[in-house]
């Protein structure tokens, strides 16, 4: 192997040199950081400066190390591509995270030269990453699913020049948009229903000859990884096809909470009480009949309609759906037009508890009170049938009484959304709200099960907050009502992003590089099999399905599914997992280079732990914003909570440290996590710690895991303050003389 050469670059621009001796740093980098080129700058993210480092790249540097800004600011004029690079954080991390005071010098000194010692160690640890061998050879998009959702993603998709595989399990396309006699305006001025749009995504799809498109067929089996997948689909002959996919989409939408479980709404005891879904059927019929909607019973005229929301839906006595649907206000005023517009003497009540009209800022329910529809805020009881007619028993949410509705020859249920998103993977025994066992969609050839993993509500699981249409699948994306409850013009809002996402997916694959979010990694697990125990820590705690085993029970990476989150090196109890450019040594070498005071110098070092993805930004913007936090902290970015090793702790511990702080996401089912259940996996990890904390004869307040968000900004720097004042009071480590 050639020589290594290393180069270190140390900046003085954005007030740095006017804080810290930049000279003095230099020469740490030189003499303890063993850098055989170390050169200063007055401005780095120069053009000036910039070519200076690429002049010595192309003279043989193949490490840099670049002691500036956080790693989070001008990625772009430091993209050296062909070299491992190592980031000193001067100027968020030191400079801007301390007072500028003659007392805070000597301190913010300490804290960039430990800095730049942690970026040498580092980069002597690291390698280049090669890049994944088992690159994609397919940029298809799967879209499983042809309602509106799955023929909107197909549509944009081909828009971009891909090609699309869609699936759908009925005869025809379309989907619930597809019995609808007109849906809810999506753009000004709102004034009354709409044509659905959906015969033409059915045309732009049929006639598209880039869209192969199957009916009365469903996925057999689904397997492979991003770029690769193999799609095996059942078609209606009983033959079986396989397609070659580079990335899938999950639109299967969802069905309809079953109005039968309702019987105290009237449901199945009057043929004039009807859910939304059964009355759109009444309008189409209408309209092809050419007469107005009609009483069900009888034919009868239908002089007064009342809607009921939320019919089975945000209930708390735990029967019914507690979740809000969303689309359901909409719907029934749209309805409620349907009879207005045919004839203004139509009585229409809409008895609601909260009206909810997203999407178009009120001016639909405006319009429809101008029609002459009646709003009233009510709670309903009961229905009861009466003939051809019924009476809606409700309790008066305004005038705080019980009140009633007669004569009402049509009553509508909204009931709510039960996601078709397969079966529980976490309980196989498991039905849906409507009591339904379902069956399974994708028949994922995967060993954490067929399907995606579920939210609590059914919903496919996504990353709600940062990452809405990601799974725990690498390459399968969900959109649509399948991850939550939404209505049209959402649904395509949401195939548009997912299948965008599928097509990032698919790309990086061909080019041997990690998916959302750390997008472009070419960095991949390697495992040292002759340390390995087979415990199957990292293939159980891995989150997104990339690790199997083998005959003999030793892991097996399937690199195009991993995320690069490095959960499986934190849970290796032997640290035989690694990446090239982020292992158990890159860390670790950091973590030993700081220097660490006697124990009579009354200056603790406490090691931060931080999330790259929340924590670690919101110490940067922190930082930015002049909230200044303890000199006494030095801060290593980790890729996730998930990823830490507790080797990392012990060394930390052992080195001298008073005090280690993990930072990560907040976890449980409303999770910020970047990779899901990283954050969760770390704190039960370390929840076992005060063991090994007492055998040191160590106080367990030495050890603390905090849930973070990217927008503490404030608290953030607080915390640190308050964990500063608890190391002060429990006194210096003891294991200082040792170290």
């Amino acid at each position: 192997m050639a020589d290594l050469k290393y180069a270190a670059y140390v900046c003085s621009g954005c007030g740095i040199g006017e804080r810290i001796d930049a000279a003095q740093t230099a020469k740490i980098a030189e003499k303890e950081g063993k850098i055989a080129l170390v050169r200063q700058h007055p401005f780095l993210c120069s053009s000036d400066g910039v070519a200076l480092i690429r002049k010595d790249i192309g003279e043989g540097a193949t490490h840099v190390a670049i002691a500036a800004c956080s790693r989070r600011a001008k990625t772009e004029a430091f993209h050296f591509p062909s070299v491992a690079l190592a980031r000193a954080n001067l100027r968020e991390g030191v400079i801007w995270a301390r007072p500028d005071t003659d007392e805070a010098r000597e301190t913010t000194q300490e804290m960039a030269d430990d800095y730049v010692r942690m970026a040498c160690a580092e980069l002597k640890k690291m390698k280049l990453p090669a890049g994944n061998p088992e690159v994609g050879r397919s940029t298809r998009i799967l879209v499983v699913g042809g309602g509106i959702s799955g023929l909107t993603a197909a549509v944009e998709a081909r828009k971009t020049g891909y090609e699309v595989v869609l699936v759908e399990k009925q005869a025809q396309l379309g989907g619930w948009a597809a019995k609808l006699w007109k849906r809810v305006p999506d753009r000004e001025p709102h004034a009354a229903p709409v044509d659905t749009g959906v015969r033409e995504l059915i045309d732009a799809v049929t006639k598209d000859a880039g869209v192969k498109v199957y009916t009365n067929a469903t996925l057999a089996q689904t397997s492979g990884a991003p770029g690769r997948f193999n799609a095996t689909i059942a078609i209606e002959s009983g033959a079986s096809v396989n397609e070659e996919i580079g990335a899938i989409v999950q639109a299967t939408g969802f069905s309809l909470y079953d109005m039968n479980r309702l019987p105290e709404l009237g449901a199945g005891k009057s043929p004039n009480v009807v859910d939304q879904a059964g009355l759109e059927k009444l309008a189409r019929e209408a309209e092809a009949s050419g007469q107005p909607i009609c009483r069900p019973s009888d034919g009868g005229e239908v002089k007064s309609v009342v809607f009921v929301q939320c019919a089975g839906q945000r209930d708390e006595s735990g029967k019914h759906l507690p979740y809000c649907s969303g689309y359901c206000c909409n719907t029934s005023i749209k309805q409620a037009m349907y009879f207005k517009d045919a004839n203004p003497a139509v009585d229409t009540v809409v008895v609601y508890t909260d009206l909810r009209v997203p999407g178009n800022g009120e001016d639909f329910y405006r319009s429809a009170q101008h029609k002459g529809v009646v709003f009233t805020k009510g709670k309903v009881a009961s229905v009861e049938p009466d003939g051809n007619a019924c009476t809606v028993n409700f309790r008066d949410l305004i005038l705080d009484e019980d009140a009633r509705i007669e004569g009402a020859d049509l009553v509508v249920l909204a009931t709510g959304q039960v996601a078709n998103a397969g079966v529980d993977i976490e309980n196989a025994d498991a039905t849906d709200a409507n009591g339904a066992k379902p069956i399974s969609i994708l028949n994922l050839n995967y060993r954490q099960g067929k399907d995606l993993p579920k939210l609590s509500h059914g919903f496919a699981d996504s990353h709600f907050i940062c990452f809405p249409y990601e799974t725990r699948r690498t390459g399968i994306y969900a959109a649509g009502p399948v991850r939550r409850p939404m209505d049209i013009a959402q649904a395509m809002e949401d195939a548009t992003g997912a299948v965008l996402k599928a097509i990032q997916a698919a790309e990086n694959s061909q080019l041997g590089r990690s998916a959302h979010p750390r997008s472009g990694d070419l960095s991949f697990p390697m495992v040292r099999l002759d340390g390995c125990t087979q415990c199957k820590r990292c293939t159980v705690e891995c989150p997104f399905g990339a690790i199997d085993e083998d005959e003999k029970t030793y892991p097996v990476f399937n690199e195009s599914r991993c995320r690069r989150c490095g959960t499986c090196m934190g849970a290796c109890p032997v640290r035989v997992i690694s990446f090239e450019n982020y292992s158990v040594d890159t860390v670790g070498a950091q973590i030993k280079a700081v220097d660490i005071p006697d124990e009579f110098s009354e200056k603790p070092r406490i090691l931060v732990l931080a999330c790259e993805n929340d924590a670690y930004p919101a110490l940067d913007m922190a930082a930015m914003q002049g909230n200044h936090y303890s000199a006494f902290v030095r801060v290593i970015p980790v890729r996730c909570l998930g990823s830490v090793n507790t080797i990392w702790i012990t060394d930390a511990l052992n080195g001298g440290y008073d005090g280690v702080m993990m930072m990560g996401c907040k976890h449980g089912d409303d999770y910020q996590c970047h990779f899901v259940k990283g954050s969760a996996l770390a704190t039960e990890r370390m929840s076992k710690v005060d063991e090994t904390l007492k055998t040191m004869s160590l106080e367990t307040e030495r050890v603390a895991t905090y849930e973070v968000a990217i927008t503490d900004l404030k608290r953030l720097p607080q915390l640190i303050e308050d964990y500063a004042k608890v190391i002060d009071k429990i006194g210096m480590s003891p294991m200082k003389g040792f170290a």
